[in-house]
């Protein structure tokens, strides 16, 4: 039953003004922001809780790093830029404090203010903000900046800036932006867009590929590089924002150094000789085995430990459902069913390591296991007859017996196989037109222990009839044919935080599914899995956002399409003796923020 209109009209008014009853308390500026309630910093807090204000200034770390690059320009989709240009050379409106699952300080602006809606954002800049040739930041810049980026820039960009509606100045060092649809994150995504000088790009093709030195505003400067070789960055004695209590105890090293090398190998081989003097290492056995080296006996190395609060995310091989070969979720369980993972794991890192068992595990944004309940079966049940199975009932990677042969996973793939229409003639899988089983695993030079894995895959894999062909290629190549999505199975990852939001779409969502350089490698398009991430968007309690997560995290499950593999609690970072770190951690661990950021050098 429907309300009449003038009733309706009357309910929506009297909605509108219990929305507007304390607006302006609300819509004051503000040090910071939160996705949820109030952040948690107070507007006269000294440091970040895992900086360290006294910590040191002076000194150099050097990262070890394969490939190389042939771009300064971190923005676009052409060339490949150090990813350290976005993170040391420039800044943000807002910075953001990685001990809080999503909060927002200001750092260009010393404000920042919204509507209960969130449907406009208000920032003031900062007086003293200036960029690295003494230049002030101006509105102009920021507006420039964002129109820049959202039309011409990474398609990471593009979303929220068609969400904007209007950015205007509104003083001196003022401007606000207005938005077009319901989002509640926006706020804070465009307190993250990097501010780049207008002046700095005039007459300079913004799209184009190039080695051009950018000017920033950040605390380092490119001091040089090479091309392939390595990148170095200076502090700036003149960073306008080194006072700053959000940068107190960052920034501290005088060099940050870029080594490149052709695998990863070959950087610990040069960890080992001392040339890199930090190495983050990513296999448990390594980890217990390959560091028995008088260096680390001496203490000239020291082995750290970084435990984290944050999801597991995904990391494992996912499925091009563009390809027809992966378009059918049967064969993609199948595809999951021949990856023996308890046998691989204890071949490769002692089993050590557990597995993902979904997008979000290892954290309380992770689905549940059995059957949907309350909100989140809500929320799913729209879409029931578009859900694959598994998304309404429970669904659970399958477990094997840890043996070699995997018999009874292998039996329950070859059923579904047979169930899409796949079938062994003449000792190969066919379709019912006698055409092969046939696909291309595509690899980056370096990935030795994925490698390794391919291997034990590939052969589970020739038991069914099928004989992939495994492709290694250079960091160039693997670049240009993801941002194509050329391939048919690879190792993805996709880290994930404790406040997701926008960044979902461009990970799973339809709209971004065809277009170059998106990170939707595995090609899904579900209705159900955008609706969660709009539901998200817009929950306006903790528990109505939790419940979206989990409900997203379902659809992802239920689709399969990544064979996941192991993730790990901690970080280990192997470093030299002179390198430290605070004795309090964030709560996302060796993430965005902490190496090198909150690192200091001391003999």
């Amino acid at each position: 039953m429907t309300l009449p209109d003038l009733p309706r009209w009357a309910a929506r008014l009297g909605l509108c003004a219990l929305l507007l009853i304390g607006a302006p308390a609300r819509a004051e500026p503000q040090h910071g922001i939160a996705m949820y309630g109030a952040p948690a910093l107070p507007p006269d807090f000294v440091a970040l809780p895992y900086a360290d204000p006294d910590a040191p200034k002076g000194g150099r770390i050097v990262f070890g790093e394969t490939g190389g690059f042939d771009s300064l320009n971190p923005w676009i989709v052409k060339g490949r830029a150090p990813n350290a240009i976005r993170t040391l050379m420039f800044e943000t409106l807002l910075g953001r404090n990685w001990d809080e699952p999503f909060s927002l300080y200001g750092l260009l602006a010393e404000t920042v203010a919204t509507g209960p809606n969130r449907d406009w954002v208000a920032f003031t800049l900062r007086e003293a903000a200036r960029f690295s040739d003494g230049s002030p930041v101006t509105v102009e810049d920021v507006i420039w900046s964002i129109e820049t980026l959202g039309t011409g820039g990474h398609p990471r960009y593009h979303a929220a800036w068609s969400k904007i509606e209007a950015i205007e100045k509104t003083g001196p060092r003022s401007l606000r932006v207005s938005f077009n649809t319901p989002d509640r994150e926006l706020p804070l995504i465009i307190g993250l867009r990097p501010i780049l000088k207008k002046a700095d790009w005039e007459g300079v093709d913004f799209a184009a590929s190039s080695l051009r030195v950018p000017v920033g505003s950040g605390p380092y400067l490119i001091g040089g590089f090479e091309p392939g070789r390595f990148i170095s960055f200076r502090r700036d004695p003149d960073y306008w924002g080194r006072d700053l209590a959000f940068n107190r105890g960052r920034h501290n090293f005088d060099e940050i150094r870029h080594e490149y090398f052709a695998d990863a190998n070959v950087i610990f081989e040069a960890f080992k000789a001392g040339t890199v003097t930090t190495y983050r290492e990513a296999s448990a056995t390594r980890w217990r085995t390959a560091y028995d080296v008088p260096a680390v006996h001496s203490g000239e190395i020291v082995k750290s430990e970084i435990p984290h609060q944050r999801p597991s995310g995904i990391a494992g091989f996912v499925m091009n459902t563009r390809r027809p070969v992966f378009a059918d979720w049967r064969v993609r369980e199948a595809m999951i069913l021949a990856f023996n993972f308890e046998f691989i794991s204890r071949t490769l890192n002692d089993g050590l390591e557990p597995r993902i068992t979904s997008y979000f595990s290892n954290s309380f944004l992770g689905m549940d296991h059995g059957p949907a309940e309350g909100r989140v079966r809500e929320l799913l049940e729209p879409f029931a007859g578009s859900l694959p199975p598994g998304a309404l009932e429970g669904y659970s990677l399958p477990v094997a017996d840890g043996s070699r042969r995997n018999r009874a996973n292998l039996r329950r793939a070859v059923r579904l196989l047979a169930e899409a229409g796949w079938s062994v003639r003449d000792g190969a899988l066919r379709d019912a037109a006698g055409r092969p089983f046939r696909f291309e695993i595509l690899l980056q030079v370096g990935a030795q222990e994925i490698q390794a894995a391919v291997d034990i895959y590939t052969g589970a894999l020739a038991r069914l009839g099928i004989t992939p062909t495994v492709s290694v290629v250079d960091a160039a190549q693997y670049r240009e044919r993801t941002n194509s999505y050329d391939f048919d199975m690879t190792p993805m990852s996709r880290g994930l935080s404790l406040s997701p939001g926008n960044e979902q779409r461009l990970y799973w969502g339809s709209q971004v599914a065809d277009l170059p350089g998106a990170r939707n490698w595995m090609g899904m398009k579900s209705p159900a899995a955008d609706a969660m991430i709009d539901e998200m968007l817009t929950a306006r309690s903790r528990e109505g956002f939790v419940a979206a997560v989990k409900a997203l995290d379902r659809v992802l499950m239920a689709g399969r399409y990544v064979v996941p593999i192991w993730h790990s609690d901690v970080s280990r970072i192997a470093h030299a003796r002179e390198l430290h770190y605070p004795s309090k951690l964030p709560i996302y661990g060796d993430w965005l923020g902490f190496q090198p950021d909150v690192w200091w050098y001391a003999e």
